[in-house]
């Protein structure tokens, strides 16, 4: 089993770094947060001092971080890269833009180390469940390396190309995805308002043209489907605030792309409402309330 750095113990990270202690790796961590590293040493991790610390002694060095900005520092402001041991292997699941993770990437080649960016798709059950998908790119040498590692975390482990296509692939998957919120919270709110009930609008779609791996699972109408985060007053699987992050990405990648997205346009600003309006903190399902807000 293998020696692992963990930076990032954030909702996500945290269970992640727990599933590899269950996979049987060795985990030095570390986080700003005391108690979110207390909650990963718990199960048997190694409080690291420093970011430095945990990148030192280690096979490999995963991130899980807010923003291109954090992996930026963290690795390349007198961080991993400087504190690592030779033939060490980093792998950032953050999801963060493409120019940083490519940026990253190469710095961490110039120093003699190799890299995967790795987002995740999943939210907090697929990290608690050890299932989530795993977005990766970098040299298929390097994924080969990192795949044992991603499998302790994932059940669906791909590569997408050279380095950044990880970060791509995710983008891309995220919108998606903020845009089946808007329309199916669209869908949901208009039905019901024409009379349909929404237990009859969600056993019809969800076995029709209309349904979507959102619309049945994550269903924003509240007491349709019991284990969606609407059905537990939003509690989140995966925040607004991080689903408007992701949109924003997408539509700075669509502009340097040239690529027209007009409904990722559309959701990016009706999440931007949602989080003016207070509800950053909930489930990304939350995004009815900007279509009814008398939903509760």
């Amino acid at each position: 089993m293998a020696r692992i750095g963990f930076i990032g113990l954030g909702n996500m990270g945290g269970l992640m770094a727990r599933n590899l202690i269950t996979a049987g790796h060795s985990l030095k961590v570390f986080d700003l947060s005391e108690e979110a590293m207390n909650f990963v040493v718990q199960s048997g991790a190694t409080a690291a001092d420093s970011v430095k610390d945990a990148a030192s002694g280690v096979d490999f060095v995963v991130s899980m971080l807010p923003v291109g900005a954090n992996v930026r520092e963290v690795f390349m402001n007198d961080g991993v890269i400087a504190a690592a041991d030779p033939g060490t292997v980093f792998i950032d699941s953050s999801t963060i833009d493409v120019d940083s993770a490519k940026a990253t990437a190469s710095a961490a080649k110039d120093a003699g180390f190799e890299m995967v960016d790795a987002p995740v798709s999943g939210g907090t059950v697929g990290a608690d469940a050890a299932t989530l998908t795993f977005m990766c790119g970098g040299e298929a040498s390097t994924f080969a390396k990192a795949k044992p590692i991603l499998q302790g975390m994932g059940k669906n482990i791909v590569h997408c190309g050279a380095a950044g296509q990880g970060q791509a692939t995710k983008i891309c998957n995220n919108m998606l995805a903020g845009i089946n919120a808007l329309a199916t919270s669209e869908a949901m709110v208009l039905g019901q308002r024409l009379g349909v009930s929404p237990e009859i609008l969600y056993n019809v779609i969800s076995t029709s043209s209309g349904n979507s791996t959102y619309f049945e699972h994550s269903n924003p109408m509240p007491g349709v489907v019991p284990t969606s985060p609407s059905s537990n007053n939003f509690k989140p699987g995966f925040m607004a605030k991080l689903m408007l992050k992701d949109l924003r990405l997408s539509q700075a990648a669509a502009q340097a792309a040239g690529s027209s997205t007009p409904l990722g346009a559309a959701a990016t600003a009706a999440f931007q409402m949602l989080i003016e309006n207070g509800h950053g903190d909930l489930d990304s399902s939350s995004v009815i309330k900007v279509i009814d807000p008398k939903v509760k």
